[in-house]
């Protein structure tokens, strides 16, 4: 394998080893690394503020004007046009350039289509558009407002990558593109995402904002309400964090798919869906959705149809004519993509040069100043031509006030422009124009013609003369062209109706919306002596019949349904939830604890139990220390657990009851009894907790809360059960923290109630 001369090191004997220059690795990547995001920040992936448009987009309708495609006129392949693109403007691959194409023309994808398609160009299913060569496109009303005025000096022009051509720096942008149809893009180490609005809405919020430059995001807000996506949807997202996107640049908008009820007779009903939120694949939504049937994650759906033709049409059938729609449809939206989050971030090119993150105000006022610049430049171009041809025509009033005389020169004289020009002094234009007439110019009406041209034109020249001195009247011009354009696109019209709307979703309770995802069934909940766990099916009665690895045991079993969720207790004083649905089936031994549950290593399982809402539940350490707490409060949202009674080794948490009842029974290794009434046990959450009984060595072996005029139970070895009276128990009455006495006679040697 050869080496190139610039990987030679010094000294190895090649002639040519004095022309390596050496160069710091860090400062040579800093300056290539700058220089390629810098390309890629200006060059590509960001759309400028004033027309809305990135690099590819801005040559497609650039190409696509001097192809003459304008809406009045036929259409040309898509082939021709991507071929001037890359050709003439754009040195980039054919597909991508006509993958940005297809997507200017996608009705479902850009609010305001730019481009006018004829042919397959893709569906909302995520279908491909056919071949370029099989395609054929013009503009949209759209893509002639953007470039209205180009031909007039409105914008810069340079020079196109091979210097042949002239493109557009920027177009003139008489429709408020950046935000109308928005922008998404990936640069290097920044990004953009603008979702599309109402153009409507935009012209009322930018005519505001002509009166009132600084005006509050909150009063701009009351114009653009929010988003409006090509393919509807509902936003539930509150007022305030709208307010909150705009005023940043950065936030977020939670859509919904649009859905209606439709009785099918007879008390039973089926869920029509007519929108779906913004850039998702029909198809792969009811791919998604029929798995998630298919795996039992949706057990309140029966079935999922696709009706669609021009309009969507997706059809939910439920389970049953009993079960909730609303509580269907949540269900769906938590795991589906029915409900989607469409991000914002207004990260632009201000200026066509600076990447900044833009709030809503400055987006609109960078518009209106660009279209302010516009109508200056083309203000000026149309004076320069005004001049112009009024120099023409008082060149022409001349030579008819003289008109005999002009000919005589004409005819006779060897030099008639430089004698024309001496005789009645006129511009060398005037008498290139005079010398250029047509004789049949030269009829009495074509005088009076030129006279009411003249004075027309003065009149228009002594307006526009006014306009660029008045700043005023700048705007009042700007206002004007909103105006119309508001006018095209009005609520009113097809294309301009708000299509997104507004709604708050319904309020339920999270757990209803949960158990709505899991199917339920009767499991049994089996927890081996070395913590491995499984849900077999079914309610089973024999649980001697249960088989563990070799040297393990049955620690705890117990019924459950799917919908329930399983609380663990350990020695470390926390609690972890897992829902019994997630639990391992009933093949083989299950799984081990601490592939469920991130527990701690040096912790172990003290207790394990379906969780019940509202219960209260005792529980103690090794030391004797202990509290009350509201089981409610004990749910851990995440693997790592919940930390509630405060332990440190070698102290562990060592019981967990139920505390149903007015009498704490608290029995030692010492086996001594205390029963003491609960209310003098405080209520907590988290904590150390208060000492339950009194020791000299050792510590807690048991508790128990009972009622003390039901009496206190316990069950020795051989089943039986012993029940002691509040009148038997009076000697083992007393306060929180004593020691209490020697257990009764017939309680069990393991010195355990049970």
């Amino acid at each position: 394998m050869g080496m190139g001369k610039g990987l030679i090191p010094p000294g190895s004997g090649d002639d040519n080893s004095s022309d390596i220059e050496s160069v710091d690795l860090k400062s040579a990547l800093e300056e290539r690394y700058l220089a390629y995001a810098l390309s890629t920040i200006m060059g590509r992936a960001l759309p400028d503020v004033r027309d809305g448009l990135k690099p590819v987009h801005r040559r497609i309708l650039h190409a696509m004007r001097v192809l003459k495609l304008d809406p009045t006129t036929g259409f040309k392949k898509c082939a021709r046009i991507v071929g001037d693109v890359i050709g003439k403007f754009h040195p980039h691959g054919d597909q991508s350039v006509y993958d940005a194409l297809v997507r200017l023309a996608q009705e479902f994808a850009v609010r305001y289509p730019l481009i006018d398609g004829q042919g397959n160009f893709g569906n909302i299913d995520g279908d491909n558009a056919a071949a370029m060569r099989y395609t054929e496109a013009r503009m949209t009303e759209v893509a002639t407002l953007l470039l209205q005025g180009i031909d007039e000096d409105a914008v810069d022009f340079r020079e196109t990558y091979d210097g042949e051509e002239e493109e557009p720096v920027v177009l003139p942008g008489a429709f408020p593109n950046l935000l109308a149809n928005g922008s998404s893009g990936i640069a290097v180490g920044m990004a953009t995402n603008i979702p599309p609005h109402n153009a409507a809405e935009l012209c009322d919020a930018a005519i505001h904002l002509i009166k009132h430059p600084n005006a509050s995001i909150d009063t701009l807000a009351g114009y653009v309400k929010g988003p409006d996506f090509p393919t509807g949807g509902m936003i539930t997202d509150d007022r305030q964090s709208i307010v909150e996107a705009y005023s940043t640049g950065k936030g977020g908008f939670k859509v919904r798919a649009q859905w209606t009820k439709e009785d099918i007779g007879r008390g039973g009903y089926q869920i029509i869906i007519t929108e779906i939120p913004y850039s998702v694949q029909k198809s792969r939504l009811i791919e998604k959705i029929a798995e998630l049937l298919q795996n039992r994650r949706l057990p309140l759906l029966g079935d999922i149809m696709d009706e669609s033709a021009e309009d969507i049409r997706l059809v939910l059938e439920p389970k049953n004519r009993t079960v909730n729609p609303e509580l269907l449809m949540e269900s769906l939206f938590k795991l589906s993509d029915l409900e989607t989050r469409v991000s914002l971030n207004m990260n632009v090119l201000s200026g066509g040069k600076t990447p900044r993150v833009m709030s809503l105000r400055d987006v609109l006022n960078e518009w209106l100043a660009h279209r302010r610049d516009v109508l200056c430049r083309r203000s000026r171009y149309r004076l320069a031509k005004i001049e112009r041809r009024l120099e023409i025509l008082g060149g022409f009033l001349i030579a008819y006030l003289n008109l005999d005389e002009v000919i005589r020169i004409i005819r006779f004289e060897d030099h008639p422009k430089a004698e024309l020009m001496r005789v009645f002094n006129l511009t060398d234009l005037q008498a290139e124009s005079i010398l250029n007439m047509r004789l049949r110019s030269l009829r009495k009406l074509e005088e009076l013609e030129i006279k009411t041209e003249f004075d027309a034109l003065s009149e228009e020249k002594s307006s526009i003369e006014e306009l660029l001195a008045s700043e005023d009247k700048q705007w009042a011009t700007v206002k004007w062209q909103i105006s119309e354009v508001k006018k095209q696109f009005g609520p009113d019209t097809e294309l301009g109706r708000r299509r997104t709307t507004f709604g708050i979703a319904p309020e339920h309770d999270l757990e209803a919306i949960n158990q709505a995802m899991i199917e339920k069934e009767p499991v049994t909940v089996v927890i081996s002596d070395k913590g491995w766990m499984r849900a077999l099916k079914g309610h089973l009665t024999d649980f001697d019949a249960l088989t563990f690895k070799e040297g393990d045991k049955l620690k705890s079993a117990f019924h459950a349904e799917t919908t329930d969720k399983l609380l663990l207790f350990t020695t470390g004083g926390k609690f972890y939830t897992v829902s019994i649905d997630k639990l391992p089936g009933g093949r083989g031994h299950g799984e081990p604890v601490r592939v469920i549950i991130d527990m701690d290593n040096d912790a172990d399982i003290v207790s394990a139990f379906k969780h019940q809402a509202g219960r209260n539940l005792l529980i103690a350490s090794t030391l004797g220390n202990g509290f009350i707490v509201p089981e409610d409060d004990v749910i851990a949202n995440t693997r790592k657990g919940k930390q509630v009674l405060n332990v440190k080794l070698p102290v562990e948490a060592s019981i967990c009851v139920e505390a149903d009842g007015d009498t704490i029974a608290v029995v030692g290794e010492n086996r001594k009894l205390l029963c003491f009434p609960m209310s003098q046990i405080a209520q907590m959450t988290r904590g150390k907790g208060v000492r339950l009984q009194k020791y000299k060595d050792g510590g807690i072996k048991d508790a128990r809360v009972f009622k003390l005029d039901e009496g206190l139970t316990w069950q020795d070895s051989a089943g039986r059960t012993y029940v002691r009276g509040k009148d038997e128990l009076r000697e083992w009455l007393g306060d929180r923290a004593q020691a209490g006495r020697m257990v009764p006679k017939g309680f069990p040697r393991g010195g355990r109630f049970s």
